[in-house]
């Protein structure tokens, strides 16, 4: 069977169990659309939890950022797992104690203010779309490749899918939906994984193979070093970039991972807050499988295309354009270059592709001697890693097929999650909280339908011009909400001194604070010289536009205590409502009540 065939036999079962789940757990009233009816075991909530918090940024774009640039990016997997921690242990059990439907209900009540609320939506829908653009993005990527055609209609196909499951289904849905691509992309992450260990080290588990030793005898890390830096780039190991920068970026990631609505709402299907700490608790076991995975699947990946492109080192000749277009090691070069996503050239004509950093000093003099011109790869888009990977690694084809399911099924588990709280937020916090209050149930859920097709074809646009990778793309969206929704939940849960006034103006400041930053460093404001800062000269020193969200985070902590200590004083209803969520006696009788 051609490889065609066996990737759309694995896609079209994934897709077919997907949409045949959701047509039988379709949700029939609202508090199945916006919380399954708050009747989810925690483990099976902890499974859906995993699947809608590893996004395509885990499954497809993290391995390769690491691959690429080593120990530095290694943020990434601190960031999300700790800002998993965080929202674990600070968060979940008292919003899911509070009773509400979504982030925004219970800012708004909280702060006592319906301009709260509607600030809180605005916040919500930034960081949400924002985010949503990498799954868009990582399911183009993954479409384009394993059914041969253009990323574009990958993404148009993609988004089809999420319409057919997610609309109909709402949260009951999306929830055992996410249950099954749970299953099918740790399988597809980790058998792939389980077999490039097994190739280069010997070793069956990827997490003790990356810290083992080569055929050769030779430890693995070490080997692959001595590879990148003959090759002109930085040592894998080594820190390479500014340390200030890296804290931020993590810290940033951390507290945007625990203000992320659609992970958070995820704490409401629950029946009680025992239930939201166990299920909180479920979810890092499941997400660890992966986490665990991820720095061995780059390292090693690293490792074999770099002998790949330079097969007998790089003191000897590098892989020939023959070799390429006849040597089935090398055929995944050429279905890869259909896609756009990678290319190569022979500039100076020698029938090679010299693979190498061509801006090393070092390296600036050999390639002079030996008549190279440049970098020859001249494109490779590090979201393709982790796909291409079993195909780099000459797997089996059904290993291919797997992977190209869970690419897929990682990429639209979030992409449902984040489209239900874009669609919660405007049908429940802006039409039924706001607009229209005396909306019936039916009209309710109807309008929460239409927001979330909206929203798909909005995710569609923005998807087909994404402002980086898949990886890099969604920090910009925990910066976001980091910087916005993060702090106004602490405040919330923590601290009675923070009034109406003071959160509204601490997530405004945040939030402009932080949009003002990246669209700086983006060029994004059409105006010239604009751009004249960029995350290569960045303008507060080391800090780039992805780590700005810790910076925005403390403008908006700062904000809120200043603005709150020069206005009316928080009502003591409120003062007793927070009180009353944090004490843990009656908890379970509170969360009934709801």
């Amino acid at each position: 069977m051609d490889q065609f065939t066996l990737n759309l036999l694995f896609v079209g079962a994934s897709f077919a169990l997907y949409i045949g789940i959701a047509v039988w757990a379709r949700a029939g009233s609202t508090s199945e659309f916006y919380a399954a009816g708050r009747g989810v075991h925690p483990v099976t909530n902890g499974m859906a939890t995993a699947a809608d918090w590893m996004s395509a940024a885990s499954f497809i774009s993290m391995a390769g950022l690491i691959a690429f640039t080593g120990y530095d990016n290694s943020s990434y997997l601190m960031g999300w797992t700790g800002g998993y921690v965080l929202l674990a242990l600070l968060l979940a059990p008292y919003l899911r104690k509070f009773g509400k439907f979504t982030v925004s209900e219970f800012i708004g009540d909280r702060f006592y203010s319906s301009s709260a609320r509607m600030v809180a939506v605005i916040c919500l829908l930034v960081a949400s779309i924002t985010y949503v653009i990498g799954q868009m993005q990582g399911v183009g990527i993954a479409f384009g490749r394993f059914l041969e055609i253009d990323a574009t209609w990958g993404l148009l196909i993609g988004s089809c899918v999420v319409f057919a499951y997610a609309v109909f289904g709402g949260m009951k849905g999306v929830t055992y939906t996410q249950v099954a691509q749970y299953c099918v992309l740790i399988t597809a992450y980790t058998i792939p994984a389980v077999f490039i260990s097994l190739q280069l080290t010997g070793n069956p588990i990827p997490a003790l193979g990356l810290f083992g030793s080569t055929e050769s005898g030779e430890p693995l890390l070490a080997k692959l070093d001595q590879i990148v830096t003959d090759l002109g780039f930085a040592e894998y190991t080594a820190a390479h970039g500014s340390t200030l920068n890296m804290v931020l970026f993590t810290l940033s990631l951390m507290i945007g991972t625990a203000g992320l609505p659609h992970v958070i709402m995820r704490f409401f299907t629950v029946p009680k807050v025992s239930d939201a700490r166990w299920s909180a608790g479920w979810t890092l076991v499941f997400i660890a499988l992966l986490y665990l995975t991820a720095p061995a699947v780059g390292a090693m990946a690293r490792l074999n295309i770099s002998e790949l492109m330079w097969p007998n080192g790089i003191d000897n000749a590098a892989v020939s354009v023959e070799q390429i277009d006849s040597d089935p090691e090398y055929a995944w070069m050429e279905t890869w270059q259909q896609t756009g996503l990678l290319d190569w050239e022979d500039k100076n004509g020698d029938g090679l592709i010299q693979y190498y950093n061509d801006e090393n000093a070092d390296l600036q003099a050999k390639a002079a001697e030996n008549g190279w011109v440049g970098n020859e790869l001249t494109k490779f888009n590090r979201d393709i890693l982790v796909l291409a990977n079993p195909e780099i690694a000459s797997l089996p084809g059904w290993v291919i097929g797997l992977v190209a399911a869970g690419g897929l099924a990682a990429a639209l588990s979030t992409a449902a999650g984040l489209l239900l709280a874009i669609s919660s937020a405007v049908s429940h916090d802006l039409l039924k909280g706001q607009l229209t209050p005396n909306m019936s149930e039916k009209s309710e859920l109807l309008a929460a339908r239409i927001s979330m097709a909206a929203a798909i074809v909005v995710a569609v646009i923005l998807g087909l011009n994404p402002p980086g990778f898949a990886a890099q793309t969604v920090a910009l969206a925990f910066g976001l909400a980091a910087a916005s929704i993060f702090p106004a939940l602490m405040m919330g849960i923590f601290s009675t001194r923070i009034n109406n006034v003071g959160a509204v103006a601490g997530m405004l400041a945040g939030l402009v604070v932080t949009l003002l930053y990246i669209f700086l460093h983006k060029g994004w404001f059409f105006i010239p010289d604009t751009n004249m800062f960029t995350d290569d000269n960045p303008l507060l020193g080391p800090i780039k536009s992805t780590s700005f969200g810790a910076i925005g985070a403390m403008v908006n902590f700062a904000t809120a205590y200043v603005v709150s200590g020069m206005t009316k004083e928080t009502p003591q209803e409120i003062k007793d409502l927070v009180e009353s969520v944090r004490i843990p006696r009656g908890a379970g009788t509170a969360a009934a009540d709801h």
